[in-house]
């Protein structure tokens, strides 16, 4: 791009211009161009030609020469203006465009990798370039005291016209230049795949920076030029280098004098560390940084003399001593080499191991790892892991943010803080990297932007860590599985809830304790093959424990008919079976709920029926609204009854998991509780008993006692919680009571005291009469020593 000080001037403006023909002009800035038209050389070196147009206006253009510096002046450089509207723009970058300060060291090391690659890809048709200008490396150097960073790169350089195009003009990309070069000449051969395609990484470096200064040397050009410009100004200054120390022999050297607030976190070498370890630790050119080190070395010193003992100078005896000590010098950043780029054949699963042990900094080996390319409309590279065990924190489970997926694009780091865009929410404990090339990202590539290829790869991941999972499933070693699904499995009942269109891939992974395997678990394939032919569903009891499970009175006649029942003791369970719905054509029946078919049911005669019609209404009588019906049980063989809930409400364990909702809504809880039915067992002695009482004595006190105790019992087996836990301790106390009373021979006087203390109460309560209450210091035993 052409700079700011070629333009078009007025007549007016041109009539204030001063011939500088004869002296020297002080600056460049400030040389004048002559009357007129034709071309003047300034005693600086600088060529002013004006043609005039049509109408009142000209053109003038000013060539800039560096001439040559007289013995004891200071060379000041050209000043050069950003192109229109670039101040504006450089605000947005600094202000608006980069979400964190510490991006800038990315940017800067990703265009040194840049330069680096140029060079090497230019030096296979030209040799030379590389003569003479050492290793291809990176080299980093904070100073604290100076406040200053130092990185340097002895890649391709610029020659001074790069650095106005490359450096005056944001947006503008040396590399992207070179790319568009390399696709209009076939004869170059392919794309050499380079980082830098937005031209305002460089630029970021004023996040942190009020000063920043670019020296340059390109193998083209035999001169190296300084490039200078300050935070907040809309201009900067290209000159060229003069001072020996300074030269370099090839690349570019980026200084930044960091502003007061930042410079004690990003001039300190341990930060600088960090960072690059994590942005830049698979670059492919050796990053070094200046590093505080120690080493112990051994000193000698003289040993002091011990009392009475004198000696000469000539005696005195050395004493060796070691001691720790400081020194400065180069450590190697990114030793660890991006595993993903090599061919999965050549690799041994150690080297897989230690590559997740660091990059995750983890401790275990993880269950089972993945390595795979994809090509086609998306290609990228990626290497995943299953981890060795669960996340310490459960609020890593509902958190979609756990940085276990990182973002390269070719190798540099750009980000591991996603929100479900790369891997939905169960798949959130997989750990890995992504490499791609095409990814959609925004300038400052902190933001992954939604599109179709983005779904594209967040397919592709999904499928793969099925494979991988299932990998573990399918192995002769079931104990990998055991530990897999004690670490991870809620995670796979979450996407049972959250990912239907995955329910293929996700119910056979699941595992559940079921009634003939209450000691492992077993899978929903294992449970089909072991089904009878005669058998439609899969019965399944969602409760709160184990044990609560293995006694609750609904498996009985389903144990009796050896009939598998899977057992749900997770919160989690009933509500990932619930949206499976069916498997493998086969439905999930609760059997805690009525209506519940168990395929062979013996028909009933029409006398038992109205026996216990009766039986059935009187109770329903008793407990009025508390249920919805009373009606023989077909699911019970050594209880009396059970309390079911209905076909489309919400089950017992359900209506607990709701009640214990920190933020639960209690008003939508009586609608979702729906109508709960009593069943009873016609062949207990219990409902017998009633049954000849409902005939005999259907209003007998007791007998309306017995069956609300029977309703509250039935409660408490089938999984609800009573409406009044210290009532229902009453009727059980009372019952207790009747049944205890003189079993064990107590004697009459006991009996009759009982009986009048409570005929007593009764007549208390009944009249309202107040009893004497006698205070503590009045009740003195015979055995009380200040008795009077």
């Amino acid at each position: 791009m052409a700079p700011a000080l070629s333009g078009t001037l007025g007549a007016s403006s041109v009539a204030a211009l001063r011939p500088c023909a004869g002296r020297r002009a002080p600056s460049a800035a400030t040389s004048a161009a002559p009357r007129g038209s034709g071309a003047v050389r300034c005693a600086r070196g600088l060529r002013w030609e004006a043609h005039r147009s049509r109408g009142r206006s000209l053109r003038v253009r000013c060539d800039a020469a560096v001439a040559e510096k007289p013995a004891g002046e200071e060379a000041s450089g050209e000043k050069f203006e950003y192109q229109a509207e670039v101040s504006r723009l450089m605000d947005l970058i600094v202000h608006s465009l980069y979400s964190h300060k510490e991006v800038f060291l990315r940017e800067l090391v990703s265009n040194a990798s840049d330069a680096l690659d140029k060079l090497r890809f230019l030096g296979v048709t030209d040799s030379s370039l590389l003569a003479d200008g050492g290793e291809l490396e990176i080299r980093i150097k904070p100073d604290p005291d100076a406040g200053t960073i130092t990185i340097t790169d002895a890649g391709v350089g610029m020659t001074k016209d790069e650095l106005k195009d490359c450096l005056g003009t944001i947006a503008q990309s040396g590399t992207s230049k070179f790319l568009k070069a390399l696709k209009e000449n076939k004869d170059l051969g392919a794309d050499n795949g380079l980082i830098g395609q937005f031209g305002v990484g460089f630029y970021s470096a004023f996040l942190v920076a009020e000063k920043i200064v670019v020296s340059t040397k390109s193998p083209k050009s035999d001169k190296q030029y300084v490039w200078e410009a300050v935070a907040d100004s809309s201009s900067y200054i290209i000159k060229e280098e003069t001072d020996p120390e300074k030269m370099l022999t090839r690349g570019t050297q980026i200084t930044l004098f960091l502003r007061p607030d930042d410079k004690y976190e990003f001039a300190d070498p341990s930060r600088i560390q960090g960072l690059v370890k994590n942005y830049s630790q698979f670059v492919s050119f050796p990053i070094y940084t200046w590093q505080e080190k120690s080493r112990t070395v051994e000193v000698e010193e003289d040993e002091e003399p011990k009392e009475g003992e004198e000696a000469t100078e000539g005696e005195k005896k050395k004493k060796k001593k070691t001691v720790t000590e400081k020194y400065w010098d180069w450590e190697l950043a990114n030793e660890t080499k991006p595993i993903w780029m090599r061919n999965p054949r050549e690799i041994e699963n150690t080297e897989y191991n230690e590559f997740y042990k660091k990059t995750f900094n983890e401790f275990l080996d993880p269950l089972a790892h993945t390595h795979f390319t994809t090509e086609g409309e998306v290609e990228f590279r990626s290497v995943l892991y299953v981890p060795g065990m669960a996340p310490l924190s459960n609020e890593e489970i509902m958190n979609p943010k756990t940085k276990n997926i990182r973002l390269y694009v070719k190798r540099v780091f750009i980000s591991d803080d996603f929100d479900g865009e790369l891997f939905p929410r169960y798949l959130s404990f997989v750990k890995g990297v992504v490499d791609s090339n095409d990814l959609p990202l925004n300038v400052s590539r902190e933001i992954l932007q939604e599109s179709r290829i983005v779904r594209i790869m967040r397919k592709r991941l999904v499928r793969k860590t099925f494979d991988m999972i299932e990998e573990i499933a399918e192995k002769e070693d079931k104990e990998d599985y055991k530990k897999f699904w004690e670490s991870f499995g809620k995670f796979i009942k979450l996407g049972c809830i959250e990912d239907t269109g995955n329910h293929k891939r996700l119910a056979p992974l699941l595992r559940f304790h079921s009634s003939k395997n209450e000691g492992d678990t077993i899978s929903l394939d294992q449970y089909v093959e072991s089904m009878p032919e005669s058998q439609k569903a899969i019965y399944y009891i969602a409760t709160d424990s184990l044990q609560s499970a293995k006694t609750a009175p609904f498996l009985e006649k389903l144990v009796q008919k050896d009939i598998e029942v899977l057992y749900l003791i997770e919160p989690i369970d009933e509500v990932a079976i619930q949206n499976l719905q069916t498997y493998k054509e086969k439905k999930f029946v609760d059997i805690s709920k009525e209506d519940l078919e168990l395929g062979d049911e013996e028909e009933e005669t029409k006398e038992t029926k109205q026996e216990f019609t009766l039986l059935c209404d009187w109770v329903k009588q008793q407990l009025g609204d508390k249920v919805a019906k009373v009606q023989i049980s077909k699911r019970l063989s050594s209880s009396p009854c059970v309390l079911v809930s209905g076909k489309f409400g919400w089950s017992a364990n359900m209506e607990r998991l709701m009640k214990a909702q920190t933020l639960g809504d209690t008003s939508s809880l009586e609608f979702m509780r729906g109508r709960r039915i009593f069943e009873i067992n016609p062949d207990h002695p219990i409902i017998k008993d009633l049954s000849a009482a409902c005939k005999n004595e259907p209003d007998c006190t007791e007998a309306k006692r017995a069956v609300e105790l029977l309703y509250e019992a039935a409660l408490i087996s089938s999984g609800y919680t009573p409406e009044s836990p210290a009532e229902l301790g009453g009727k059980i106390y009372e019952m207790m009571a009747i049944a205890l009373g003189g079993r064990w021979g107590r004697s009459d006087t006991e009996k009759a005291e009982v009986s009048t203390g409570e005929a007593s109460a009764e007549a208390d309560s009944s009249e309202g009469t107040v009893t004497e209450v006698i205070e503590p210091s009045e009740v003195r035993p015979e055995s009380d020593p200040w008795r009077d």
